[in-house]
C-alpha cells in the first residue's frame, strides 16, 4: 500500500511543538515501512495544488497536520483536500476537524447538545466584572500562547483589554472562558473495529502550586523541559474508589461528544471538574498528538495497546469507514 503522510512543514526555525510533527510522522513511517508499505512525507503549505499531484499517487493518508502556514485557524483545508480527493484518511472528517478547531463554534454546539462548557466572552462582548477568566486562543492548541498570565482576576484587569493585548500571540482572534479552579482530565478515544473506545481516563495533577499560581497546563508544562510546570504536571491512572461515578460521566460526556462533532478515529476530550464534581468540557481536539511521550499513547498503553496497535487501528479505521461517516456507536 502507498501512504503519505501528512504533517505541519517544519524548519530549522519551528517552535518545539511544531518540530514535534517529525517525531510522530517518524514513529508511523517507521512502523509502516516494516510492515512493507511505501510510505512518504509531505511538509503541508498553502500550495494546495502540490498536495492534490502528491495524494494522486496514494492509497492512503495519515493527517498529522495541527495548521498551515503556522495559522491553526487552516486545519481544516488539508483534510478537506484530502477527502475531495477522495483518499482514505486517518482520523476525523474535516468537518469535525473544523467544527472542534474553531473554539467559540466548538462551545456554541456543546451548548446547544447540553454538554457543560464554561461560560466565555469573546470580541465585541461587555467585559465581565467578578470572576476569574483564562484567555486563550480561538484556534490555536498545543496550550500556544498560554501562561500564567493567561488567568485574569476581572476585579482587578480589564479582561477585554487583555483579549487584545494577547491577540497577536493566540493566532490572531482570541477568548476569554471562566477560569475552573479545579480537577483536570484529559480523556482519550480510539475507534477499534468500528466504534469508539474510551481509553482509561487521565487527571494532570498540579505538584507545588499551593503558592497561588493558577493551576493549568500552559505551553511551559508542555514543551518547556526548563520549567518548574513541565516537572510538577504529573499525568496520573489511578484513582481512589469514591471517583468511579465521576469517570463514568466523563466516559459518557466523551461519548456524547463523539456523536455531537461526528469524530471519528481518534479524538481527545479536555476537562476540568469543579469543587462539586461538576465536569466541564474546555475542548475536544480531533487530532491529538501521537507523539510516544503524549497522553493520548499513555492511555492507549494503559489500555494494554502498543504504538504499532495504535496505528494500525487507525489505519483500519480509515480504510474501512465511508467518508465523512462517523464511527458506529454499537461499544
Amino acid at each position: 500500500m502507498r501512504v503519505l503522510i501528512v504533517h505541519d512543514r517544519v524548519d530549522d526555525a519551528s517552535p518545539v511543538d511544531v518540530a514535534d510533527a517529525l517525531v510522530q510522522a517518524r514513529l508511523i513511517s517507521e512502523h509502516l515501512r516494516g510492515q512493507g508499505h511505501d510510505v512518504r512525507t509531505l511538509g503541508a503549505t498553502l500550495d494546495l495544488g502540490a498536495m492534490t499531484d502528491e495524494l494522486a499517487s496514494c492509497d492512503l493518508v495519515v493527517n498529522l497536520v495541527e495548521s498551515l502556514d503556522g495559522q491553526g485557524s487552516l486545519i481544516h483545508l488539508v483534510p478537506a483536500v484530502i477527502e475531495a480527493a477522495g483518499r482514505p484518511m486517518t482520523g476525523c472528517p474535516w468537518r469535525a476537524v473544523a467544527g472542534t478547531s474553531d473554539k467559540l463554534a466548538a462551545k456554541r454546539a456543546m451548548r446547544a447538545n447540553d454538554i457543560a462548557t464554561p461560560d466565555w466572552i469573546e470580541a465585541g462582548d461587555d467585559a465581565p466584572t467578578a470572576g476569574r477568566w483564562i484567555v486563550k486562543s480561538v484556534w490555536e492548541h498545543a496550550s500556544i500562547g498560554i501562561g500564567q498570565h493567561s488567568v485574569v482576576d476581572a476585579a482587578s484587569r480589564d479582561v477585554a483589554e487583555r483579549m487584545e493585548s494577547m491577540r497577536d500571540s493566540l493566532g490572531g482572534e482570541a477568548l476569554a472562558e471562566r477560569f475552573i479552579d479545579g480537577r483536570e482530565f484529559n480523556i482519550s478515544m480510539l475507534e477499534i473495529d468500528g466504534a469508539p473506545v474510551v481509553l482509561p481516563p487521565a487527571e494532570i495533577r498540579f505538584v507545588g502550586y499551593d503558592d497561588g499560581r493558577p493551576k493549568i497546563v500552559d505551553y511551559a508544562a508542555k514543551w518547556d523541559e526548563s520549567s518548574h510546570a513541565y516537572h510538577n504536571t504529573p499525568r496520573v491512572f489511578e484513582f481512589a474508589e469514591r471517583d468511579a461515578s465521576l469517570l463514568a460521566r466523563l466516559r459518557s460526556i466523551c461519548m456524547r461528544c463523539w456523536d455531537v462533532f461526528g469524530l471519528r478515529g481518534y479524538a481527545r476530550v479536555d476537562f476540568r471538574v469543579d469543587e462539586v464534581a461538576t465536569p466541564w468540557v474546555l475542548e475536544v481536539n480531533s487530532n491529538p498528538c501521537l507523539s510516544p511521550d503524549a497522553g493520548f499513547m499513555a492511555a492507549a498503553e494503559r489500555h494494554g495497546l502498543s504504538c504499532a496497535a495504535v496505528i494500525d487501528h487507525l489505519v483500519a479505521a480509515a480504510l474501512a469507514t465511508p467518508r465523512g461517516a462517523p464511527a458506529s456507536r454499537a461499544r
